[in-house]
């Protein structure tokens, strides 16, 4: 570790020689009787910490504190008077520009010599707390852009399927995931919430998005996914676990799986309203169970809504946003898919009335 560096300004040549003498033995010690030559010494030698006397001719103390900061943020400062006069005064305006501490002279050696060492130990922890703030923010940055290249396009069509998607995370590493694999034959879809937020949440998803991926070996049959998925997050611990649902639209079906998800809605021109209820329970390493596969009918000019909880639980002054809301929000607008989940959205926005929501919000909207 590098020695600290101690820069002292003072007009008396006796106060530079004792302060020299009891800091010199630990620290690389540089002393000025003249504030305006101690600027561009600072400049060169750039202190650690700065000892300054208050009244000097020219300058006094605090002027020179501010150019001294000008040059460099990050000094310390301790300040020192002679004077017997407005001390009271002058402690209040040392605290208010941020000195480190206030000494008045003769100062004790010990006092002088703690000070020294307390301020130089905040110092040094505070730049390793910078730094290690840094590395994670740098880490985390990483993490948010690997989750957020686990989604796939917010609009895809192909053959008689149309799809579009919105993904508002709550924090800056999510538990909510969607994902869809569009073929000519067929169209399948996921929404998933996993527990927590921050790093285990990004691993999670990750898990998620490979299990989805690899049931194309099934032909991403939804109970296949929701196996998959299972057997995944078994290496993690338990009080982790996935909810979600999956949906394969495939000549006029559409089979699913809901494990412990919200219910999907689908309706359409010519067909009532139908709920995707659940099928089984969350997903959990803490058990092993078995989820049923279900399937209904779909034509042409149907829609079907997946969405996570988020929505729902959103807050306003009559409580919360509920599913029945998202149910009139949907059946109830002739919007094409794009606008019509941009209007869900603002609706849940205008009814938390800026109220900060406390989960992700997530919905995928598929129009055949």
């Amino acid at each position: 570790m590098s020695t600290a560096r101690v820069l002292i300004v003072d007009d008396e040549n006796g106060m530079l020689r004792s302060a020299e003498r009891v800091l010199g033995r630990d620290y690389r010690v540089v002393t000025s009787r003249s504030p305006v030559e101690a600027i561009p010494l600072a400049k060169e030698f750039k202190p650690d910490l700065a000892i300054l006397d208050i009244q000097m001719p020219g300058m006094d103390g605090f002027e020179l504190m501010e150019k001294l900061r000008e040059q460099d943020h990050g000094i310390d400062f301790i300040l020192m008077t002679g004077s017997i006069h407005e001390l009271d005064a002058k402690l209040i305006q040392a605290i208010r520009r941020e000195a480190f501490y206030f000494l008045q002279k003769p100062f004790d050696r010990e006092v002088l010599q703690t000070l020294v060492e307390r301020c130089l130990k905040l110092r040094r922890l505070d730049l390793e707390n910078r730094s290690h703030v840094s590395r994670m923010e740098k880490e985390l940055a990483e993490a948010r852009a690997f989750q957020q290249s686990l989604l796939p396009p917010e609009h895809a069509r192909i053959g008689g399927v149309t799809v579009n998607a919105r993904y508002i995370p709550y924090a800056e590493l999510a538990g909510d995931f969607y994902d869809y694999a569009l073929k000519s034959d067929s169209a399948t879809l996921l929404v998933a919430d996993v527990s927590g937020h921050g790093a285990s949440a990004a691993m999670l998803t990750g898990v998620v998005k490979s299990a989805f991926h690899a049931a194309n070996a099934e032909y991403y049959e939804p109970s296949a996914v929701v196996t998959r998925v299972s057997n995944g997050i078994r290496a993690f611990s338990h009080h982790h676990f996935v909810t979600m649902i999956c949906i394969r639209i495939r000549q006029a079906m559409l089979d699913f799986v809901n494990a412990g998800h919200p219910a999907g809605i689908v309706w359409g021109r010519d067909t009532n309203l139908r709920l995707l209820e659940s099928t089984g329970a969350l997903i959990s390493p803490a058990f092993e169970l078995d989820w049923e596969q279900h399937s209904i009918p779909v034509q042409a000019g149907d829609r079907i809504l997946l969405l996570s909880d988020g929505i729902t639980d959103v807050e306003g002054e009559a409580g919360t946003y509920g599913f029945d809301r998202i149910v009139g929000d949907a059946v109830n607008s002739p919007d094409n898919g794009r606008v019509l989940l941009d209007r869900i959205v603002n609706n849940v926005r205008h009814f938390s009335g800026g109220r900060p929501f406390h989960d992700d919000l997530t919905m995928v909207l598929a129009e055949l």
